[in-house]
């Protein structure tokens, strides 16, 4: 998908001065199993009383209308179109109206709503990135999650769009890459749609991105679909291995969903329950030790997909360090530990493969030390309890040996 939209960050000049100087895909879970040892980074549930604006310690609110786009909202300050609900979401108005006579580039302005961003307080650079949002409906309406690169110099700096929905498609949504040359009209993402006809506005939806060093993957509701890499750019920049920062914001309006029309009902809500980062595919991660005190290690330390995991002795390499993202899964190297074929029989044995969400990807790390698959309800296993280095590693009934005990970190 090309977003036709031109860029969304002429309020920016506002910010401090330092800022603006592939695998097949298989089925996921819909529900992530429970994984500790998560570290979160950046997280917002936006409890407090009803009424009250949102937290100055993570948000600044941007003020302002943008011509770039053509968008007709005004964004106001405080917590005039963003305020706490008091029941643990943040809601993000939409009106048809001009209380204080703002001015808007064509003219008196005709809407009002907010655009909130996290702009010297967070900045990300990798990770699982995810807000649960119930979007608004009606022609016009443009939500949007989405994050910059720092210092912004649009689009050299880049533009991650995490979720992008515009009113006349009420069924879907969109992921979008823009850098230098493949910015605007011309950004290179993918759009998702839900089964039979259903609205985003008519509940709750989880979108996200996993992002590591030269990928990044984009999910609904823990459902994958799609991974870029700079393979995909045709030879243009790979902007995305930096700290980003965070916005969210609903447009009234622009280029991309058209104006508002007889048929849109104001108010209308961006209603948000819930924005986290946690720690995905980072440089740094932990060792997973097991039999012998030997680690889980990445053999040969060979990032291809296929790649054999293995028992070996633990040498800190980045090959046995390990990431536990919240969406349950096992990285290094910039990959997932995979169970080989979405297989769910003893002796399937595991691998390193692209992030694709898929349930063969899970696992739960139990306070018993065991490292198991949901899916098929089995414990990560050193083949045939042998604890020579280069051992495979696989999937076996859960015994309570010692070649299926593992500590993490």
């Amino acid at each position: 998908m090309a977003a036709p939209r031109l860029l969304r960050t002429c309020l920016l000049a506002a910010l401090p001065a330092v800022l603006v100087a592939s695998a097949a895909i298989r089925p996921a879970q819909a529900e992530p199993p429970d994984v500790t040892a998560a570290a979160v980074t950046f997280s917002d549930s936006f409890d407090g009383p009803a009424g009250v604006a949102v937290d100055s310690s993570k948000w600044q609110i941007e003020t302002g209308d943008n011509v770039n786009n053509h968008e007709r909202q005004y964004y106001t300050s405080g917590n005039k179109n963003a305020a706490l609900d008091g029941q643990g979401h943040l809601v993000i108005t939409a009106r048809r109206e001009n209380p204080v006579n703002y001015q808007c580039w064509y003219g008196t302005c005709q809407y009002t709503s907010a655009r909130l961003n996290t702009a010297g307080k967070f900045t990300a650079q990798y990770g699982h990135v995810e807000a649960r949002l119930k979007v608004p409906r009606g022609q016009g309406m443009w939500p949007a999650f989405w994050m910059l690169g720092t210092p912004v110099n649009w689009p050299d700096s880049g533009e991650i769009d995490i979720m992008e929905n515009v009113g006349f498609e009420p069924s879907t949504v969109h992921g979008t890459l823009h850098g230098p040359g493949y910015s605007g009209s011309g950004g290179i993402g993918a759009a998702y749609s839900l089964p039979n006809g259903q609205a985003f506005a008519d509940a709750f939806h989880t979108f996200a991105v996993d992002w590591a060093p030269d990928s990044i993957t984009w999910s609904v509701d823990g459902n994958v679909y799609q991974r870029r890499t700079p393979a995909d750019l045709g030879g243009r920049t790979w902007v995305f291995n930096k700290p980003f920062f965070l916005i969210l914001n609903l447009a009234v309006g622009g280029y991309w969903p058209g104006d508002p029309d007889g048929s849109t009902v104001f108010p209308q809500q961006l209603v948000v329950d819930h924005v986290s980062v946690t720690t995905g595919d980072s440089a740094a991660g932990v060792a997973i030790r097991g039999l012998a005190g030997k680690c889980v290690d990445v053999a040969g330390a060979n990032p291809a997909g296929g790649t054999p995991v293995q028992l070996y002795d633990c040498n800190g390499s980045a090959a046995q360090q390990w990431t536990v993202g919240a969406d349950g899964t096992l990285r290094a190297l910039g990959k997932c530990l995979d169970v080989t074929g979405n297989g769910t029989a003893d002796g399937s044995t595991v691998q390193l493969w692209e992030c694709t969400g898929g349930p063969n990807q899970r696992w739960a790390v139990s306070a018993a030390r065991d490292i198991v698959n949901p899916q098929a309800d089995k414990c990560l296993d050193v083949t045939g309890n042998n604890p020579a280095n280069s051992t495979r590693l696989q999937i076996w009934t859960c015994t309570g040996g010692g070649n299926q005990k593992w500590t993490v970190g």
